[in-house]
């Protein structure tokens, strides 16, 4: 499945919200898990996030 926007436009915050995206420097799994359950809590409605890994 693609995703619904262009990759570069998602890293430079060109067309998502700045609150739905998270850079992750690293793989941490517990630092990583802890991101996407606050997306899938997702109290503003937003529709979920993006987590982007090996971006500071």
């Amino acid at each position: 499945m693609a995703l619904p926007v262009n990759i570069d436009d998602l890293v430079n915050h060109r067309k998502v919200e700045y609150a739905r995206i998270e850079y992750k420097e690293g793989w941490n799994p517990e630092k990583v898990l802890h991101t996407l359950c606050a997306f899938a809590n997702d109290i503003d409605n937003w529709g979920g996030g993006y987590v982007i890994s090996g971006i500071s």
